[in-house]
């Protein structure tokens, strides 16, 4: 029998749930090794002991600081915030992920100074660092490179390339382009305009145009390169570059906009230019972030799952800080069909 006036510990969770103690401390930190049924005896009986991790006491057994460190690239943004609104619901997901895995986290901006392993994990302000925001990685490449080679922690949230270093989680952007085209062709479109960087320094944005060009050539329809138009992920560069597209003087009868900042800026322009949506040309966007469900007409997208994306992101740098294999997926995107295509909100 335990003595009930002492504290309940990891031993006498494994005694009552019939497992081993290394087995209960993996439990108890959300390894996926352990399964949900497992999982979930050794969680009964935690609650029922009223058993709570000492995260001081485990960070000193396993070294860890029992810290992840999130960087952002900061973003022009027309709030304060710096922070593309796309990965305002990553972050939420990123955090309660690594709630329940027991890890702190530190949000700082940071543009990939040359001292950022001092700053992290040599100083042990954290245990491995998550970049969001940093799409263009071939300016960061050898900086990359260098973090890993001096055995940092990280994953990166972006395009996943042949030859990119490290870790990376991120969408099926071709597949994403393929829906938005196959979805304006099937409704009659035929003059498909894009938003967006085409050059290898945007490859996220460079693998959407490729879905794009791979369903309209599919389909037996040409792309035009004039319908083509350059533009950073913001609503300004969006009104500018449908602009230029009007200026062109170019029929068209929809947009497929590289994100929704891009498509929600071209929205605007439309307006202003007298064009209705959807009657006069239907507009898809790209992310699914919230402000796009509440434009007038609300904005059809190809959405990205950030919730997945978070718990990933966190899973996969816990996973090499622990030793165990991480590597690199790709999440599928989807479609929501709303007004500006003709769908309903």
């Amino acid at each position: 029998m335990r003595d009930k006036r002492r504290k309940p510990n990891s031993l006498d969770i494994a005694h009552l749930a019939g497992v081993s103690q290394s087995t209960v401390s993996r439990a108890l930190r959300g390894d996926p090794m352990v399964s949900p049924a497992t999982r979930e005896r050794i969680l009964e009986v935690a609650r029922e002991l009223n058993y709570h991790v000492d995260k001081n006491a485990s960070s000193l057994r396993r070294k860890h600081t029992g810290t992840l460190a999130l960087l952002f690239f900061e973003d022009p943004t027309t709030d304060d915030s710096a922070i593309n609104p796309f990965f305002h619901s990553m972050l939420g997901s990123i955090i309660r992920a690594c709630s329940r895995q027991g890890y702190d986290l530190l949000v700082s901006f940071q543009d990939l100074l040359p001292d950022w392993l001092a700053d992290y994990e040599d100083s042990h302000k954290a245990d491995g660092i998550i970049l969001l925001g940093y799409g263009d990685y071939l300016a960061y490449r050898e900086r990359l490179e260098a973090l890993i080679g001096h055995g940092a922690h990280l994953v990166r949230w972006g395009q996943i390339l042949p030859d990119h270093p490290g870790v990376s989680i991120g969408c099926d952007n071709v597949a994403g382009g393929r829906l938005a085209a196959e979805h304006l062709l099937r409704s009659g479109r035929q003059r498909i305009a894009f938003l967006g960087e085409i050059a290898a320094s945007a490859p996220e944005m460079a693998d959407r145009y490729r879905g794009y060009r791979e369903s309209l050539l599919a389909a037996g329809v040409t792309p035009d390169p004039r319908l083509q138009v350059g533009a950073v992920s913001t609503e300004a560069s969006g009104h500018t570059a449908l602009r230029a597209l009007l200026d062109r003087g170019l029929p068209f009868d929809a947009v497929f906009a590289a994100s929704d900042l891009i498509a929600i800026g071209a929205l605007g322009a439309l307006a202003a230019a007298g064009r209705r949506v959807p009657e006069d040309v239907a507009v898809v966007g790209f992310d699914g972030i919230p402000m796009g469900a509440v434009t007038r007409p609300a904005l059809t997208t190809v959405s990205q799952n950030t919730k997945r994306a978070g718990e990933v992101l966190v899973q996969s740098l816990i996973n090499q800080i622990e030793g165990r294999p991480a590597e690199n997926m790709i999440l599928a995107p989807q479609l929501l069909v709303r007004e500006s295509c003709g769908g309903s909100a």
